[in-house]
């Protein structure tokens, strides 16, 4: 089967320019007083997508009529459904706001942007309110935006409006029973309801809904629906015919790849779990690389790539783990994660359920997982292990360096993780204390009764309980393979026998160490039966029956792994230890079975169509433009050196005047890290020329401003309303070799140097990819704009 669902059909929006009611999106500068940057049509507009759509390959064939006599407006409302049932919220908020760009009296378009803002009430407030003065077209497209707005008005407690919206919804299917997106709709809030609280009756009954939309139109992305149903009544089987179909269905939307995943991880089918998800990674990349958005602004972006990383992991693709971990290390962090400054005046930085964070916790886990030692003593010497800012990240960072150290005979390095994780400890407790004191005083203060004071102290001091909990796991961990470094048999296996919350193949070797192999194969058979379809416990099992002399069950068992074990990486520790079976089988040193590939999963695309296995960043387009002096000045000139670009609306603009005061102080150090920086403004040169930094009076800025007054760098480099028609605020860092590492686009200035200028230093210290390390790196130059 021939695909390219990664390819683009641009369409030239000449319409834009056609507008039926100024109220809409549309081409004027914007309203009087509005600040620059800003919105004209209120806060709502600010947030979202700023850019113009396109139509898109790969979205579903989804027919939402509505009454728009424009065609194209039509495609971009039907592109914005497709979107929505796979949960790319961003961007169906941009086709629904094309649509209305190009038919501002469509009030089903603004309906659009608020099913887009469905988790951001405030937003979808403001856009369900636009459609309803608007004044639908018709009954049907009345009932689609009351049902909505009614949801939004919060006049009755949530459950409450969850149910009236499922009757609305079924007042459309009763009144417009040929609307199959009615019941589309219909059979999604019902599954959403019931993971809000409200009992779901009968999943046969919502199945029997989507059924009808599929009997229709059997490529309906409701499959996404039939998945997510199926697998929250735990009866994934009956979702498996969907799970063939659900990425077909939409085959430019990877969130629609990963929904299969879910099914095939519950049935204990790795290798199909992780092809999805794969998909999805890739399809996703394609996207960020062609369109320049960050990883984070991407629905579940992280979520699917720590899934991905985990499923590789458990066939025994660990090169291939690995790298997709250092990759979503590697990607740009956005400034919104960074947390609140310290009292010393640097940031923390808050991973979260970032990118970042899942890549660092994936590749800990990973190289713990299949004992390569060597590499995490290595890479915590790099940006990829260095040390974290919060104690969680410290916490597991110093447990694995500490059992690589031990476990490469290196005790007295062993001994100093546990010296650093017991002081991450006290600061931890130190922290409780003082959370718990506070709450007290302030309670005190309150002149609340004494009960009240102590519960309080109790609530805030459980707040550092996990993270208590924890760091004296991961030191209690540490002792035990200090003890078996020091060989005191008699207290090792005291403390192993409080040792229970690590990865029990783990627990079996060590066991095994300590001299009671029964109790290791006891372990080690209830790890396999536990990690059903994964292959390392499955491989560790092996291992020690063959220690333990089972050579005839360790054959059993070394055969259901071969079988597994079609994509396993042989030069991994646990894979080498095996190698015993495979000569009592006499079998190649390569003993993998080739895979069999199953028959219940569609028909399927080259992965590679979809788009790299990893991302790489997108080369900044070229610009050349005049200074406060006329002298022209290029991109071009700062290749050989990163350079951060501003882009700022003006001297009259406050938030970037302020924005280009932060950064001037900083000059400096910028430039001490090897880093230029250089401003992009709307002036003229002339005024640009007697733009002066604050408290400078009689000096300039201490880097270039820049006379951009026809907005073509600010065009050419997304900076840009395309539906207002008026410049954004800016800021990227630019490597050596005129890529871009980082951005931040915004209707608001970036105000935040410090935090740039660390993760400019930590981006531009990352090496470059290897692609002899992973079998699944392949040539991404082609999905570059």
């Amino acid at each position: 089967m021939q695909m390219t669902y990664f390819g683009i059909s641009l369409v030239l929006i000449c319409a834009l320019t056609a507008r039926a009611d100024d109220d809409a999106p549309s081409t004027e500068k914007g309203k009087e007083g509005a600040q620059a940057g800003h919105s004209a049509h209120g806060d709502a507009f600010n947030e979202g997508p700023r850019q113009q759509a396109y139509l898109m390959e790969g979205m579903a064939n989804v027919q939402f009529a509505i009454s728009s006599k424009n065609e194209l407006a039509r495609k971009y409302f039907n592109q914005g459904v497709s979107q929505l049932h796979g949960f790319w919220y961003f961007e169906a908020e941009r086709s629904f706001r094309q649509a209305a760009a190009l038919d501002s009296t469509c009030a089903m378009a603004y309906w659009g942007m608020a099913m887009a803002n469905a988790k951001n009430a405030k937003r979808a407030g403001e856009f369900i309110k636009k459609a309803q003065d608007l004044k639908p077209a018709d009954r049907r497209e009345t009932l689609w935006v009351n049902s909505l707005a009614d949801y939004l008005q919060k006049k009755k407690d949530e459950k409450e409006r969850r149910k009236d919206l499922v009757k609305a919804y079924e007042n459309i299917n009763y009144e417009f029973p040929d609307d199959i997106e009615a019941k589309a709709f219909l059979a999604l809030q019902i599954w959403e309801n019931s993971q809000k609280g409200i009992p779901l009756s009968s999943a046969v009954a919502v199945d029997a809904l989507a059924k009808e939309v599929l009997a229709q139109n059997p490529r309906h992305p409701i499959h996404h629906y039939r998945i997510h149903l199926w697998d929250s009544d735990n009866k994934v089987e009956r979702a498996l015919n969907s799970a063939a179909l659900c990425g077909q269905s939409s085959p430019g939307i990877a969130h629609m790849w990963h929904m299969p995943g879910h099914i095939f991880s519950k049935l204990n089918r790795f290798e199909e779990a992780a092809w999805h998800q794969e998909a999805s990674a890739r399809t996703d990349h394609a996207h960020m690389m062609r369109d320049r958005v960050l990883p984070d602004q991407i629905h579940n972006y992280a979520h699917n790539n720590d899934w991905l990383v985990q499923n590789l992991s458990y066939i025994g693709r660990v090169h291939d783990a690995m790298d997709l971990a250092k990759n979503m290390i590697e990607l740009p962090r956005p400034g919104k994660f960074k947390a609140k400054a310290n009292a010393d005046g640097s940031h923390e930085y808050d991973s979260g359920g970032s990118s970042f964070g899942m890549g660092r916790n994936r590749l800990l886990e990973v190289l713990k997982r299949y004992e390569l030692w060597e590499e995490v003593i290595e890479l915590s010497e790099t940006v990829y292990l260095e040390p974290g800012d919060t104690p969680e990240e410290k916490t597991k960072r110093l447990n694995v360096l500490g059992v690589a150290h031990f476990s490469r005979g290196n005790k007295n390095k062993g001994k100093l993780q546990i010296a650093a994780l017991e002081d991450v400890l006290k600061d931890l407790q130190a922290e409780q204390n003082k959370a718990g004191e506070d709450a007290g005083a302030k309670a005190k203060t309150d002149k609340k009764p004494e009960d009240q004071i102590k519960k309080a102290k109790e609530d805030a001091r459980k707040g550092s309980d996990a993270k208590i909990k924890n760091a004296e796991k991961g030191i209690a961990e540490l002792k035990v393979y200090l003890l078996l470094a020091e060989k005191d048999t008699a207290a090792l296996k005291t403390e192993l026998e409080k040792l229970k919350d690590i990865a029990p193949e783990r627990l079996a070797r060590l066991w095994f160490e300590a001299g009671d192999p029964v109790k290791a194969e006891k372990l080690a058979r209830e790890a396999s039966e536990k990690s059903k379809g994964q292959i390392q416990p499955l491989a560790n099992l092996v291992d020690i029956l063959e220690r333990c002399g089972k050579r005839a069950e360790a054959q059993q068992h070394f055969e259901k792994l071969r079988k597994l074990s079609a994509h396993a990486d042989l030069d991994m520790p646990v894979f080498k230890r095996v190698n015993a079976a495979a000569k009592d089988a006499k079998l190649p040193s390569d003993w993998r079975v080739p895979a069999n590939p199953a028959k219940d999963v569609g028909e399927r695309p080259e992965l590679s169509q979809l788009g790299p296995f990893r991302w790489q960043p997108s080369a900044a387009p070229e610009w050349v433009l005049p200074d406060g002096h006329g002298k022209s000045v290029s991109l071009r000139k700062y290749r050989g050196k990163p350079v951060i670009v501003m882009y700022y609306l003006g001297s009259s603009c406050g938030h970037c005047m302020e924005q280009l005061n932060l950064f001037a102080p900083m000059t400096k150090e910028f430039s001490d890290a090897g880093i230029s920086l250089v401003a992009i403004g709307t002036d003229t040169f002339e005024v640009i020329r007697k733009t002066r930094a604050k408290g400078k009076e009689s000096e300039p800025f201490p880097f270039p401003l820049l006379s951009d007054t026809t907005f073509s760098a600010f065009k050419a480099n997304r900076v840009y309303d395309d539906f207002e028609k008026m410049g954004l605020h800016a800021t990227f860092l630019i490597d050596s070799n005129g890529l871009v590492r980082w951005q931040d686009i915004s209707f608001d200035a970036f105000r935040e140097p410090a935090f740039l200028l660390a993760e400019a230093k930590r981006l531009l210290s990352l090496p470059k990819a290897d692609k002899r390390v992973s079998k699944s790196v392949d040539d991404a130059d082609r999905y570059l704009p």
